[in-house]
Formats: C-alpha cells, sequence, structure tokens
C-alpha cells in the first residue's frame, strides 16, 4: 500500500461488511479484531461467515441464471478446512477435492460423495480405492496410470464415472507455479492422447466416460484466456458433462483489478453457449476466487527495527502465509486500529529465513510492539500450506458473524509438534 491509500481504499481488501469501531479499532462480522486476538491469540485466520456463504450463492446465481444445468464446485485445496467445507456444502455447492484427505474433510463435512469431484495428477491406490469405497461421484483421469488402477481397483459389476482432463493448450498470464492449461503441464492429456483415454474408457466394463476436464490455470486476470479452454474440450466430442475448471483472480492490492463474478460467468456461457450441447451439464471450479476476501490474519508486532529499512517483526509468517515466497504474492496490511496512511516499513515474520517476508513496502502509523496487524485477503491458501516451520504452531481459523467469533479450527498445542514421534 502506498502511503497515499486512503482508509476507506483499505477496508475495501477485507471481506464486506468489514468497518471500523468509535476508537478505530476494524471489526469483521460484528467483532472487534482485537477481542478476537485477545481470545484467541495471534496469528489467526479470522474468516467471516457471512461473507463465505454470500459468495457461494452469488456464484450458484451467477451460473445458474445463465445455464441452468450448471453446478459450482469449491475447490477444497484452497481452503481445506472442515468448516469451510461445510458452509459450501450448506448452501448447495460440489466440492472438488484433491486426495484422500480432502475426501475425508469433504464427508465429515457433510458431503455427498457423489457430488464430490476428485483431482490429481498422480493418484495412489490408496486414494482411488477410497473414493471408490465411498462412492465419489467423478473421478478425473488425468494419465493413463489412472485408468489402469481404477480397472483393477473398481469392484466387477460396478461402474466408476470419469472425466478425462485435457491440457488446452493456454498459455495463462499468471505466475508460473500457478499456470496449468499449458503445453508441457503436469497436469492432464493433450488432445490426442485425451482422445486415446477417452476411447479406452468407452471400451472399458468398469468406467464410464461422463465427459472431459480442463484447466487454464490460477488467478487470472483476464476472463478471455479462461474462456479459451472451452474450444479445445468441445472439438473432442459430445458429452453429457464438461468441467470448466476454477482459476479467477482475486484482488489482493490496490493495483489489481480482476473481473466481476458476472463478466467471468458471462465470458464462459457465452463460450459453452456458441461450443457445447445445449443441455449439457457443466460444471465450473472456482477456489481462490471463492474465499481470498472473506478473511483476514491478525498477528501482533513483536519488533519494530529502524535503520536503512524499518523492520516491523510479527509473530506469524512463512508458517502462515507461504503465499509471499512460493509465488511472489503482494498483500497490503494495517495496524488494526490505525487504519491507513503513515510510514513505509517491510512486515517480516519470525521465521528464520531472510524470505520470510509478508510485506515489502507497507505504510504503517505508528508501529509498535505490541500492535494488532491486519493483512486482508488471506482466505486462500494460507491456511492449506500452513506448517512448522521453526516449531511454529499452526494457526486456528476463527469464523465470526453477527458480533459472535467461534474456534472452527484450533491452534496446534506444543504436544502437537511431537506427536508424531515414535521415540
Amino acid at each position: 500500500m502506498s502511503p497515499e491509500a486512503t482508509a476507506e481504499e483499505l477496508i475495501g481488501l477485507f471481506p464486506p461488511g468489514t468497518r471500523t469501531d468509535g476508537d478505530g479499532m476494524l471489526t469483521i462480522g460484528g467483532c472487534r479484531l482485537d477481542d478476537v486476538a485477545d481470545r484467541f491469540g495471534t496469528p489467526a485466520i479470522v474468516v467471516s461467515e457471512d461473507a463465505l456463504r454470500q459468495r457461494a450463492r452469488d456464484y450458484l446465481t451467477a451460473f445458474r441464471s445463465r445455464w441452468p444445468r450448471c453446478d459450482v464446485a469449491f475447490a477444497s485445496k484452497s481452503f481445506p478446512c472442515t468448516a469451510v467445507q461445510r458452509v459450501m456444502v450448506e448452501e448447495g455447492l460440489n466440492l472438488d477435492v484433491a486426495g484422500g484427505g480432502e475426501i475425508l474433510t469433504a464427508l465429515k463435512a457433510g458431503a455427498d460423495p457423489a457430488r464430490l469431484v476428485l483431482h490429481g495428477n498422480a493418484k495412489s491406490d490408496e486414494e482411488l480405492t477410497l473414493a471408490v469405497d465411498r462412492g465419489v461421484g467423478l473421478v478425473v483421469v488425468d494419465n493413463f496410470d489412472d485408468i489402469d488402477r481404477l480397472e483393477r481397483i473398481v469392484p466387477t459389476g460396478r461402474q466408476q464415472p470419469c472425466l478425462v482432463r485435457v491440457i488446452p493448450g493456454v498459455e495463462a498470464a499468471t505466475h508460473a507455479s500457478q499456470a496449468t492449461g499449458h503445453a508441457g503441464s503436469k497436469f492432464g492429456l493433450m488432445p490426442d492422447d485425451a482422445r486415446t483415454a477417452i476411447a479406452r474408457i468407452d471400451r472399458s466394463a468398469k468406467l464410464r466416460l461422463d465427459g472431459v476436464h480442463t484447466h487454464v490455470g490460477s488467478q487470472l486476470l483476464d476472463v478471455g484466456q479462461l474462456a479459451q479452454a472451452v474450444e479445445p474440450i468441445a472439438k473432442l466430442g459430445t458429452f453429457d458433462t464438461y468441467d470448466l475448471g476454477g482459476g479467477l483472480g482475486v484482488r489482493y492490492t490496490y493495483d489489481e483489478h480482476p473481473p466481476t463474478l458476472d463478466a467471468y460467468a458471462d465470458a464462459m456461457v457465452a463460450q459453452a453457449k456458441a461450443l457445447l450441447p445445449e443441455h449439457s451439464r457443466i460444471i465450473v471450479e472456482p477456489g481462490r476466487s471463492m474465499v481470498a476476501g472473506s478473511a483476514c490474519t491478525l498477528y501482533r508486532v513483536t519488533t519494530v527495527k529502524r535503520g536503512v529499512v524499518t523492520h516491523v517483526a510479527v509473530d506469524g509468517g512463512m508458517g502462515d502465509n507461504l503465499e509471499v515466497s512460493l509465488t511472489g504474492q503482494r498483500f497490503e496490511a494495517t495496524i488494526a486500529d490505525r487504519v491507513g496512511g503513515g510510514e513505509t516499513v517491510s512486515v517480516v515474520g519470525r521465521h528464520c529465513e531472510s524470505g520470510d517476508q509478508l510485506v515489502d513496502g507497507v505504510a504503517l502509523r505508528d508501529p509498535s510492539v505490541g500492535d494488532l496487524l491486519a493483512v486482508p485477503v488471506t482466505g486462500a491458501y494460507c491456511y492449506t500450506m500452513s506448517n512448522q516451520y521453526n516449531g511454529a504452531r499452526r494457526v486456528p481459523v476463527v469464523f465470526v458473524s453477527d458480533g459472535a467469533a467461534r474456534l472452527v479450527v484450533r491452534r496446534d498445542t506444543w504436544d502437537d509438534l511431537l506427536m508424531r514421534d515414535v521415540d
């Protein structure tokens, strides 16, 4: 954030309904952030449950109003917390799961296994057995080995519904680690190989081909690139189901201007209407754009070191937010009761790595030890990739709504750090 950014601009990055109390303290879901921090400690991920639910409803409305036979499958990997998955299930969404663990949390969340879509470029026998035994609705075949494994695992007399994942050949304008649809991607099959996989599944007594799947990448700010993926799968034939993936980008900073949900739905459905069978089923798989803006992370300032650069160190870092280190993602931040403006500083974490930097060049107003720091737009992939580096305890998740805060994931205990030791 530049020093010129206003408090209003900064608050606009927090979940809808965020405001300041009479003394300037940020409130989310009717809860003062200092009260949340005092009760649950820091670091902590704070989620506006109302924002989460509204986003799910908005997605369903946007797509089903344009294409009635559309399923929205939340990409669980973006926030694989049982409580988040439960919200999505309660709001009528399907769930996209990327491995055995996400199958189990989805089922614990109350998901109908028939409404799960299983992904993965290297599924194990154990995961596919779990999927088949639990009745997962769609397995996305990523490679020929998936077909071999499923034909061994599926019991005689049963059929497992499948989609074939296709590389659309789209060079996504995003970080290299978030691009999935280019030639050479580790995910899916090139069209000629996809045709071979489709033919094999068609011949199989144990597999049922429902359709095809594609995905371009994540954090895409151009809906045209997302829509380009439709034509390559349309050319593969007429199917019941076309899974168009996800990837819509979100606004992390003031410089980013992602497309609206309506613009995204317009672009995808326009291509579907032009290229796909009229009564086919389409699936979209939002992850980041479903959850990122519903949450923020709270920290305590532990050290302020002034010199060539003013370093404001907090009690978290790459243990609870790896997005900065892995993808170079930019975040913004504010002192929770002094929003907007101030001196330009570098917010750094507590971990023993020079790369443990949360936000470089952010304006904070009079940062001091003990201040509460709030970083918005942390609902996607921060919880997912939380870790115990340097003996850090993984952070809790707190839902806030109507002035009440409730813990949905507890913080690690010190005993949790030792519980897997066998000697």
